[in-house]
């Protein structure tokens, strides 16, 4: 491996560097985009028991909001319930902006890298037909120039695909993902508000 960057040339490291962020996204997203982790089954029967028995500012609550998404979302419901409908379900939305940037966190910087990956492949790709050129004199080229020339734009060119495909899939799965969890957890935030006002029975 060693000797294929070598190969490759100076270009190569710029892949090499975005690869290593990609990775570190890609693991860390799939830690923290876990259901159990986001909106834990169960939570919602939890957060109103706690709820009826010490009341919105219980610590029992507060605990519950700092250790999922679903239950800082539940949470911000629960703080309004003395209001109306309407002023309970916009501090349900407003703490849903803040849990979706959350969710959606480096999100941007996967998918940039996705982008990124096959231009910087190419950029390498141009140094390498700029030393092959290069390398032509009028007696005719130099075989081991020749030879580097063409290395380093096959093997930029073969390495930018290969960290641009997988950041890709797993931006695109990671978008689907925070969506189907922020679908789940509306219908969560929508059963509390129904709860709350008696138009639905806990269950």
């Amino acid at each position: 491996m060693w000797s294929i960057i070598e190969a490759a040339g100076w270009p190569i490291w710029t892949i090499v560097a975005a690869s290593i962020v990609s990775l570190a996204i890609i693991l860390e997203r799939l830690y923290s985009l876990r259901q159990s982790l986001v909106a834990p089954s169960g939570l919602l029967a939890q957060t109103l028991d706690a709820y009826r028995r010490h009341g919105a500012d219980s610590e029992a609550l507060r605990q519950m909001a700092g250790a999922s998404p679903l239950g800082q979302i539940l949470s911000a419901g629960l703080r309004n319930a003395d209001g109306s409908r309407e002023v309970m379900k916009e501090a349900i939305e407003d703490e849903g902006r803040l849990v979706l940037f959350q969710l959606e966190r480096f999100l941007t910087t996967l998918g940039s890298i996705a982008a990124m990956a096959p231009l910087l492949g190419l950029l390498g790709t141009v140094v390498g037909m700029i030393e092959l050129f290069g390398s032509q004199t009028p007696t005719g080229a130099n075989p081991h120039v020749l030879a580097h020339g063409i290395s380093v734009a096959l093997y930029n060119t073969a390495f930018g695909l290969i960290v641009a495909i997988p950041s890709m899939m797993f931006y695109r799965y990671f978008r689907a993902k925070v969506d189907a969890l922020l679908v789940e957890m509306e219908s969560q935030a929508v059963r509390l508000v129904e709860v709350i006002h008696g138009d639905r029975r806990q269950g």
